[in-house]
């Protein structure tokens, strides 16, 4: 009980600094891509923490969001929230199709599969004439939103903030429903499972394609705060990113995945204009000096350390 009031109070002061961070002049177009990058990592998270399942791939989902969501408010002219829900049902078609074959295999062979159908949707997105090839899709109007005008920073802002916690909480619910803990028992040991009479498969295409929603909408977010959809949210150093930030955060607990990202998002803004392309070596090799020295990942270090105190 008492672990828990502490895990609360740590919430609320999250969403506290969250709330008066523009006010307090951080810059809030690097804060919005850090909550979309952080929706991004939860959703990847789920599969991967606690469904024992690891993507090579996630980037298709989180890049077909993307430019579904730009392309039907750039040619149709649909509204935001239309588009929002087109990209993000995009790509949980998609996440049925990838789960569906994907999940036939486990270990590296899961992975690969999910790298080389991924690999297939960055050539469409390369070779589509609706996704602008090369250029991809620029000058995506943010619109509104149910009235509210999303155009200014601030509004967006919070929009964001509100769309990250929505995330975290609902991954929380799943994470502690019967569902989730019939994943965990999956994830521990899939024969056992399987023996005491889950359906194992259906328990990991249901996972996979929540996952893949979930990562869908966090690529229509980021779409709207840059305001662009380009290659670069398809391509596989994105799926990397994703693993990157889970793994350095902590898989397998609910707040390891956003401080991940914020430590990834922060280091490449931090560093892109000092260091140029070297940004990538230097987060790999903190990612390496993590691994070494903290194999829980920086929260599940902290828990772990908790724990035993």
């Amino acid at each position: 009980m008492e672990q828990s009031r502490q895990r609360q109070l740590l919430y609320l002061g999250l969403l506290v600094m969250g709330l008066i961070a523009p006010w307090l002049g951080v810059y809030t177009v690097y804060l919005m891509t850090l909550y979309c990058f952080a929706i991004f990592a939860c959703a990847f998270n789920l599969l991967l923490g606690f469904g024992g399942m690891l993507s090579f791939g996630h980037a298709a989902f989180f890049g077909l969001s993307s430019y579904v969501t730009a392309w039907l408010i750039t040619s149709p002219g649909l509204s935001t929230l239309e588009a929002i829900v087109g990209g993000v049902l995009a790509s949980s078609l998609l996440g049925v199709v990838f789960g569906y074959i994907a999940i036939r295999r486990s270990g590296i062979y899961f992975a690969m599969i999910t790298m080389a159908l991924a690999q297939i949707v960055y050539f469409v997105c390369l070779q589509a004439s609706f996704t602008g090839g090369e250029n991809g899709l620029q000058g995506v109007p943010r619109g509104s939103i149910m009235g509210l005008d999303l155009t200014p920073d601030s509004t967006m802002y919070y929009v964001v903030l509100f769309c990250l916690c929505a995330v975290f909480l609902a991954i929380a619910r799943i994470v502690e429903s019967p569902f989730g803990q019939v994943l965990k028992a999956i994830r521990e040991n899939e024969t056992r499972a399987a023996s005491l009479g889950y359906y194992v498969n259906t328990h990991k295409l249901i996972v996979f394609v929540m996952s893949a929603t979930l990562a869908g909408f966090a690529g229509s977010l980021k779409c709207l705060v840059l305001s662009f959809a380009t290659l670069s949210d398809v391509v596989q150093s994105t799926s990397g990113e994703v693993i990157l930030m889970t793994m350095l955060g902590g898989a397998g607990t609910l707040l390891g995945p956003v401080v991940g990202s914020a430590v990834v998002v922060t280091l490449q803004n931090t560093l892109a204009d000092k260091v140029g392309s070297w940004v990538n070596v230097i987060i790999g090799a903190i990612f390496v000096l993590c691994v070494l020295a903290f194999r829980k990942g920086m929260v599940g270090e902290i828990l772990a350390l908790l724990k035993r105190t």
